[in-house]
């Protein structure tokens, strides 16, 4: 199959997935509002125009023609004018304008009978069960693919066994022609290592791991130690002089980490001269559940510095400073990830179905965490109002006030279409960014 199909279909993976998963955000909504007797007027993936709908009961199911998002209608999200009880504007003022349309808009198909069924007359514990489903819905989802990550295609573990021997002694940054005088060999080729040897015993020691066996190398410069490894199904045994050399400093990231200045930082250490295989190795379900506080922990990260971030990635996008790998990226940047993930035909099948799963789980996890945030029009915008409205009622009886009834988030409106424009233009920002300078993950 052609490099260039195989990164289509990784693409369309994804933007499967991203649909689906938007789809069931809007689930989370849908039905603990249903539970609790809100009538839904619609229930839609996508904005603008509606390419198809179907009316089922009491609520329109239907697709529109920008697919970023969703949404679901429920009648009176905001509460009437308290002046009259009218949804009619009470003021020609901007702000209390907007807040008058809202409420027009939430309540234009409150019928007889409904009184009961707005939004507004839920008890606060049900709305911020409502608000939350979103967000849980996604956090689920993640969960659910990091176990079929897990637990089904397993995650790539380093093997004992070697996957290729280094002829050279070269510095970082340095090449070497190997078949030049300059090409000193390296521990591993001047010992006769060879490609799939499996290393059993290093120094008197068995080998039990890669991560096990790199230590004792790094710790083992200019010593000689003893070398065993299982060759075509014999016992090889052999001796190497670890070399000291500057080796790249890998972060927690997987990455070579970088002082304050951005400098790539080295230290000095036992070397031979070996790679190691890699195979896909299933994890029990406990491994689960931290994989995904994990991954939470990183988006979280991400969330809390994001303005910082967003900084970032204009100045990458407007000048030579690369992107950050581990910074923010557009439904753009995703795509292109899925189809270089899915047209690198030297990876094995499995291991590529793997990545893309663990995409779409790292996707589910960042939609949730985003949706928390504190501000309209965000989930966490409403919940936010709900627990406002609940500490205020609470204050309300303890001092012996009247109820000063619901919360009128209405009035946040303003704030919510500054917010609106503010994700808008950081969306742009980032689609811009990922076409002129992506991030590359894979170098």
């Amino acid at each position: 199959m052609s490099p260039v199909l195989l990164f289509i279909l990784g693409v369309v993976f994804v933007a499967i997935g991203i649909a689906v998963s938007i789809a069931l955000h809007e689930v989370g909504h849908l039905l603990p509002a249903k539970l609790f007797k809100v009538r839904v007027t619609k229930y839609m993936i996508g904005f603008g125009t509606t390419l198809w709908s179907r009316k089922k009961g009491e609520t329109e199911y239907g697709f529109k023609a920008i697919p970023l998002g969703g949404f679901v209608s429920m009648i009176g999200m905001y509460p009437p004018n308290k002046e009259d009880g009218t949804v009619r504007p009470s003021s020609t003022g901007m702000f209390e304008s907007l807040a008058s349309d809202a409420r027009s808009m939430a309540h234009e198909e409150v019928g007889p009978g409904d009184e009961n069924r707005v939004f507004y007359r839920l008890p606060v514990w049900k709305k911020v069960i409502v608000m939350l489903g979103g967000p849980v819905m996604n956090l689920l989802i993640g969960v659910v693919l990091t176990a079929v990550l897990l637990m089904g295609f397993g995650i790539a573990t380093q093997t004992t066994t070697i996957a290729d021997v280094s002829k050279c002694q070269v510095k970082a940054g340095e090449t070497v022609d190997p078949d030049s005088a300059d090409c000193k060999l390296t521990p591993a080729a001047a010992a006769g290592l060879k490609p799939n040897d499996v290393i059993t015993a290093f120094d008197g020691k068995t080998v039990s791991s890669w991560d096990e066996l790199t230590g004792w190398i790094r710790a083992s410069a200019d010593r000689q130690v003893s070398i065993t490894v299982q060759r075509d199904g014999a016992p090889v045994s052999t001796s190497v002089t670890p070399v000291l050399s500057a080796r790249p400093v890998i972060g927690d990231d997987g990455r070579q980490a970088k002082d304050a200045d951005g400098t790539l930082l080295y230290q000095d250490v036992g070397f031979l001269g070996i790679g190691a295989q890699t195979t896909l190795v299933q994890q029990p379900a406990t491994a689960v559940l931290p994989m995904a506080g994990e991954n939470i922990r990183q988006v979280a990260g991400v969330v809390v510095n994001l303005p910082a971030r967003v900084a970032g990635v204009a100045q990458a996008a407007f000048s030579e400073v690369p992107r950050d790998p581990n910074g923010p990226i557009s439904v753009v940047g995703v795509g292109r990830v899925a189809g270089e993930v899915a047209a690198m035909e030297q990876v094995p099948l499995q291991s590529r179905l793997a990545a893309l799963v663990g995409l779409l789980a790292g996707l589910n996890f960042a939609l949730a965490v985003f949706n928390l945030i504190p501000l309209l029009p965000l989930d966490g915008g409403h919940v936010a109002g709900a627990l406002y409205e609940g500490a205020r009622r609470r204050i309300a009886r303890l001092f012996g006030r009247p109820d000063p009834g619901a919360f009128d988030i209405a009035k946040l409106l303003p704030v919510t279409y500054v917010v609106a424009v503010l994700l808008m233009g950081m969306g742009a920002l980032l689609i811009y960014a990922d076409i002129v300078k992506p991030v590359n993950l894979f170098g």
